[in-house]
């Protein structure tokens, strides 16, 4: 007996000494282990660097502190878990957790002050204390170094998606949230963005949240293509000293010097995105006397370039039966119209740009056809199947959709609008008498990207009807669309060489309880979850009766 004690001991004695050794390596060495079958909280090499590279403290409030139905629960614990994740790789990230509605006296207060913030909250379904109630959350966090501040999204509510839906592609995106917070607060700045003028270009009131959100990103700075009319080498060297240029709904041709000083720009790698309208159509135009005006072709010259990069941008309008309504004003007030002008995009995450976007509105937009000419293109805005496209010139009436509208005559659906392009570009001067001559003149490019929205109106996203939105949000059809999200994933995928972008493609499937395929079967899983455990107990009590019974009948 003594033997088997002191053998018992000396076991003891190693396990101890073995749990001491390894937390004295563990001080020095640092291993995770990610045991879920999708590598949830695995993070990517690009974010892991970025976390590594905090030099200054980053502090986080999350505003999801509190009791939430199952599915923001697992949100508000997958947040949790991804921080902590995060928070392991660099002590420098400091984050806690906040509930503004906690304090009833302050509430109030509170809630109005993030409301004027932009954090917009989401009214979901509690049980407190027996009673339903609807209370306002606030699926946001703050991230906050020095002066620097930035909001982080914490919720994905896409048109269409279910609650479980949404929380699974919010989760999926809450390393891309974190990590491109971090990327705003610490970034250099290094590149640089152009927006062209000088064409008839989009004034900055109506795109003007797109370029303060792209600041967070990179510098920008207006360029006039005329602005050295006698010096076009001059004007193309100094484009060449960006690394992307935004041209946005131009209203008037560009010259041939114009276009070859782009083309060159193209050659010589500079990435670009281009928000075209090819026909003169707009709301205003329908404040005649009989609420209709004329939409005909807009003459851009562009269309031999694109033709040679691959696409050509057509003079038609698209009518979707998916679309928001139109404002008019009534004796009653604020009305609304039904307007098919208007298409609302729903995504397919086709791509890392439109992974988990939310519908995209657009407004008088045109289609697109694709070329065979060795270029990669990805459709990356399309209508909907129950669409089609009408040829310019044509009438545009305020009430043209009210009567007599034929839902058979949209069957030929899904027009392109957006694209990406990617590749080797030839130059579209290429055997052609040039407008003027270079010291270096490309007739092929080097490996680039383009991207080319047949929509200008696109960028205009916090406005309806030329009035601006109330937090953003479309009072018929009470979305945030997602313009301003697809628009800043073009441009990071345009100029992203750090595959910050590719973190939106993360898959993770997370499992929810069926509420419907519960209340189905509710005494069948009542018989498995609570009597069948019961039954196995009682077996095992009966058996351990009888065995003692046995065991010492002597």
């Amino acid at each position: 007996m003594k033997t088997q004690t002191k053998k018992n001991l000396q076991q003891l004695f190693l396990l101890f000494m073995l749990v001491i050794v390894l937390n004295i390596i563990g001080n020095f060495y640092f291993k995770r282990f990610d045991l879920t079958n999708d590598k949830r909280y695995t993070l990517s090499e690009t974010t892991i660097q970025l976390i590594k590279e905090i030099k200054e403290p980053i502090f986080i409030d999350v505003f999801l502190d509190g009791q939430f139905p199952p599915e923001f629960k697992r949100l508000q614990n997958e947040t949790k878990q991804i921080l902590e994740e995060f928070r392991s790789y660099n002590s420098n990230l400091i984050f806690q957790f906040n509930n503004p509605i906690e304090d009833e006296s302050k509430a109030e207060q509170y809630v109005q002050e993030l409301v004027s913030l932009g954090f917009t909250p989401t009214n979901i379904n509690s049980n407190k204390n027996g009673k339903k109630e609807l209370i306002q959350i606030f699926p946001w966090a703050i991230a906050n170094q020095g002066q620097k501040s930035v909001r982080v999204p914490l919720l994905v509510n896409n048109f269409g998606n279910s609650p479980s839906e949404n929380i699974t592609k919010s989760v999926q995106l809450l390393e891309f949230a974190f990590a491109d917070a971090i990327t705003k607060i610490t970034s250099g700045k290094q590149k640089k963005i152009a927006v062209l003028k000088g064409n008839g270009e989009l004034g900055d009131k109506y795109q003007a949240d797109f370029l303060l959100n792209l600041k967070e990103y990179y510098q920008l700075g207006e360029f006039n293509l005329d602005s050295l009319q006698e010096n076009p080498q001059k004007i193309l060297e100094n484009l060449n000293r960006f690394d992307a240029a935004i041209i946005t709904k131009p209203t008037e041709a560009f010259s041939d010097k114009e276009k070859y000083i782009l083309d060159q720009y193209v050659m010589n790698g500079g990435k670009s995105m281009w928000l075209i309208d090819k026909v003169v159509m707009d709301i205003d135009s329908l404040q005649t006397e009989n609420n209709s005006a004329l939409a005909y072709p807009r003459e851009l010259n562009l269309d031999d370039l694109f033709f040679k990069y691959g696409i050509r941008i057509n003079y038609q309008l698209v009518q979707d039966l998916l679309s928001t309504p139109i404002t008019a004003q009534s004796a009653q007030g604020d009305v609304p119209i039904d307007w098919l002008y208007s298409p609302i995009i729903k995504s397919e995450d086709n791509h890392s740009i439109t992974k988990n976007i939310n519908l995209v509105k657009l407004e008088f937009a045109n289609t697109i056809d694709t070329l065979k000419n060795g270029i990669k293109k990805t459709v990356l805005l399309k209508s909907s199947a129950q669409s089609k496209a009408v040829g310019a010139p044509l009438e545009v009436n305020l009430y043209q959709f009210m009567d007599n509208l034929n839902e058979e005559d949209f069957s030929k659906g899904n027009q392109t609008i957006g694209v990406l392009l990617e590749g080797k570009f030839n130059s579209a001067f290429k055997n052609r008498v040039k407008p003027f001559t270079l010291t270096k003149e490309l007739d092929s490019g080097i490996e680039n990207k383009i991207i080319v929205i047949a929509d200008g109106d696109i960028v205009n996203y916090n406005y309806v009807n030329k009035k601006p939105l109330l937090n953003g949000i479309d009072q018929w059809t009470q979305q945030v669309y997602g313009n301003k999200e697809f628009l800043l994933n073009a441009m990071n995928y345009l100029l992203d060489d750090t595959g910050l972008i590719n973190i939106r493609n993360k898959e993770i499937t997370l499992a929810f309880l069926d509420k419907d395929k519960v209340s189905k079967n509710y005494s069948q899983i009542q018989i498995i979850t609570i009597g069948l455990p019961l039954i196995v107990l009682l077996l095992f009590g009966v058996l351990f009766f009888f065995v003692r019974k046995k065991k010492y009948a002597k």
